[in-house]
């Protein structure tokens, strides 16, 4: 009885599996009620009970929507979720949280058939279909935690934001909650082509950096950005145009460049992540890596511009490099 139990329940686990692949939400849904006591049970046993353990089973939840499509054996679900449980609950204890970022995702085997790259591609679109849908103070968050390399642990969240950890803990908790509606509301509308998005954002990025190298990055803010662009310091405007331009120019006369590794491209909100290469003769002129959070306006420009520092370093009294 147990054995045919056991083979039952693998069976119904892999028809949920397989139809959670192919966009259903309410599979999904089934599939971490199925598991939740399994889960917990490890996250308890790493973290104990409280806080933590309840943000790790929050944070399990959006990391199983996003790789519902990397899981090859359907049968085997609750073992994979328990598997993302235990590794975030590590990773919290380690203090150096690092949700993987969609574009950097396991892809299907070449072998997969087309198939699975069209499930791929379509759920991380609804998933930015659904966070278009929040609010800009929730979405931040969210996008930070998990679609960026290096600003994902709560401290640095707090710091991009500029409020508590106890404040970016409850945003995260409601803007998970929202997103769960957000993407019910959205599951059957037309989804935007992030891919897409994201490939025109690298392009876009390498393109200011040339320009600033060039002495053109002011001309090019003129052209793409909103001329009302902000430089701000959590919510606190700290700079205008001007000083922008002046920072970068500064930084390229004193011989530091930037380079993009990573991207993040949404309707309203991009981010992009540098490394900093400083000039041999100083190599601490600045922190080795800064990330650029830009809030976009309806056209499409940068109107905010959030500059943060993910690497620890000693505090800068003077503004931050570009």
């Amino acid at each position: 009885m147990i054995r045919e139990a056991a083979e039952a329940a693998r069976i119904e686990d892999a028809m949920l599996t397989r139809a959670a692949q192919a966009g259903e939400v309410a599979a999904l849904g089934l599939l971490l009620e199925r598991h939740r006591a399994g889960m917990r049970a490890v996250a308890l046993s790493i973290l104990g009970p409280g806080a933590d353990a309840d943000d790790v089973m929050q944070d399990a939840a959006l990391t199983a929507l996003r790789r519902i499509g990397d899981v090859r054996d359907p049968g085997a679900v609750g073992a994979w979720l328990r598997m993302i449980v235990r590794n975030a609950s590590r990773s919290l204890l380690r203090d150096s949280v690092r949700s993987q970022p969609v574009d950097d995702l396991e892809l299907p085997a070449v072998d997969a058939g087309p198939e699975r790259w069209l499930e791929q591609n379509a759920l991380r679109d609804w998933i930015w279909e659904a966070l278009e849908e929040l609010s800009p103070v929730l979405r931040m968050p969210l996008v930070l935690r998990h679609f960026t390399t290096g600003v994902t642990s709560y401290e640095r969240i707090a710091n991009a934001c500029g409020v508590p950890v106890g404040t970016v803990r409850s945003r995260l908790s409601h803007g998970r909650a929202k997103l769960a509606t957000a993407l019910a509301a959205t599951a059957d509308a037309p989804h935007g082509d992030v891919e897409q998005r994201v490939r025109a954002s690298r392009i876009e990025a390498r393109e200011t950096l040339h320009a600033a190298e060039s002495g053109n990055f002011g001309k090019l803010l003129t052209e793409r950005w909103s001329p009302e662009i902000a430089l701000l310091r959590g919510s606190d405007r700290v700079a205008g145009r001007d000083i922008l331009v002046r920072t970068m120019d500064n930084d390229i006369e004193d011989g530091v460049r930037q380079r993009l590794v990573h991207a993040v491209a949404g309707r309203s909100l991009t981010i992009w992540e540098m490394d900093i290469l400083n000039p041999g003769d100083n190599p601490e002129h600045c922190p080795p890596s800064v990330a650029w959070l830009m809030t976009l306006d309806n056209a499409g420009r940068v109107l905010h511009l959030r500059l943060l520092h993910p690497r620890p370093v000693q505090a800068i009294e003077s503004l931050p490099a570009m």
